[in-house]
């Protein structure tokens, strides 16, 4: 699993946050499951910045459940009084059986149909220590039994995400092509259908999420350095990506976050 705050602009501003891995079956439907939990004052608010990957999550909340869709820019939530959600960052597999058109929801949250779903899990949230384990593991049972048996299509797909978004992934759809052994229409189909939106928005919003964890963690990093590591084709580039999604400069990204 990743850096638990890969994807977070500003992790110290967090409320209690984690990320757990899924185990089992469940491994083949969920890359992590991410729980935060806050407790504010009245007069508080705690502004969340990211920039999502690009997957779809399903996600329950005290007051419903509700599947958001892959993004294409950054995104934030104010976060106010006392709280928790528990996400679960679907693979390919899970959302073919939950959703029928992933792309109609890019950008887009709306709210999902399953009560059984949100009782478990909200149970397991109330029944004190242990309550994460409890919270996910009802989550992933859940999650198990909707989708059922996987075929060759959907582990196929869940093929596609590795190559696309994992930490040794394709820098371009081509590679990507030659490492499944499938076309470009067909990889430009399964993603689609799978997840939503073209495979080089994927590669460039996993690019930007490493060049933005890479910024904020090491300050005396050169960002031309960056950028050539990457794949960009320069230092002007990276800047344009950074601009275009986040809506400011990598250089003042680190300044804002304490580099």
């Amino acid at each position: 699993m990743v850096d638990p705050t890969r994807g977070v602009l500003y992790p110290e501003r967090l409320p209690t946050f984690h990320r757990v891995a899924p185990e089992g079956a469940t491994a083949e439907l969920v890359e992590w499951f991410w729980i935060p939990e806050w407790r504010l004052p009245a007069d508080e608010v705690s502004r969340q910045h990211v920039v999502g990957y690009p997957a779809v999550n399903l996600v329950v909340e005290r007051d419903g459940v509700g599947v958001s869709g892959a993004t294409t820019r950054a995104s934030f939530r104010d976060l106010r009084g006392e709280g928790w959600a528990v996400g679960a960052l679907l693979r390919p597999a899970a959302v073919g059986a939950l959703l029928d058109d992933p792309a109609a929801l890019v950008d887009g949250i709306r709210p999902f149909a399953a009560p059984d779903l949100h009782d478990a899990v909200a149970e397991a949230m109330r029944s004190g220590e242990g309550h994460r384990a409890r919270a996910t593991e009802a989550f992933g049972a859940w999650l198990t039994a909707r989708v059922g048996v996987l075929d060759d299509a959907a582990r196929q797909a869940n093929a596609l995400a590795v190559e696309l978004l994992g930490e040794r992934g394709a820098t371009s759809p081509e590679e990507a092509t030659t490492r499944l052994a499938v076309s470009v229409r067909t990889l430009q189909r399964m993603a689609h259908r799978y997840v939503g939106i073209a495979p080089a928005a994927m590669i460039r919003r996993r690019r930007l999420q490493e060049a933005a964890q890479r910024v904020r963690d090491d300050p005396g990093v050169d960002l031309s350095r960056i950028a050539a590591e990457l794949g960009y084709a320069d230092h002007a580039h990276l800047t344009r990506d950074f601009r275009a999604v986040l809506g400011f400069a990598p250089s003042d990204y680190r300044s804002d976050a304490g580099g």
